[in-house]
């Protein structure tokens, strides 16, 4: 029998969008991008996450200013109720994509493990 898994992760993928908490999910990062200020500051530490996880993943080693600057920006973005809720919200759907993950690798783990 072929199965093509990549049918089943498309429905999944469909599915993941009516579940209520990618709705919570996306109804805070709406209520988040009407506050300009928290917005354009979540954006500008997205984007330096991002440029540092690249370092690391190129070997190349941080330095204290830019940990720094990562640290003060994450306290920052971190004052602003819209931005916490986003996180609570990131937080349910995060426990969900590892639920998810650790039922899609059972197999390989099971194969490992014996």
């Amino acid at each position: 029998m072929a199965v093509n898994v990549y049918d089943t992760a498309n429905k999944l993928e469909g599915e993941l969008r009516q579940i209520d908490e990618f709705a919570a999910l996306q109804a805070a990062y709406n209520a988040m991008k009407q506050n300009k200020p928290a917005y354009d500051m979540f954006k500008q530490f997205q984007k330096i996450n991002i440029e540092l996880q690249q370092k690391q993943m190129q070997g190349q080693e941080l330095g204290d200013a830019e940990i720094k600057q990562a640290h003060d920006l994450a306290e920052k973005v971190g004052q602003f109720k819209e931005v916490q809720a986003l996180m609570e919200k990131e937080k349910a759907m995060s426990q969900i994509m590892d639920d998810l993950n650790q039922i899609i690798t059972k197999p390989v783990q099971e194969l490992y493990a014996n």
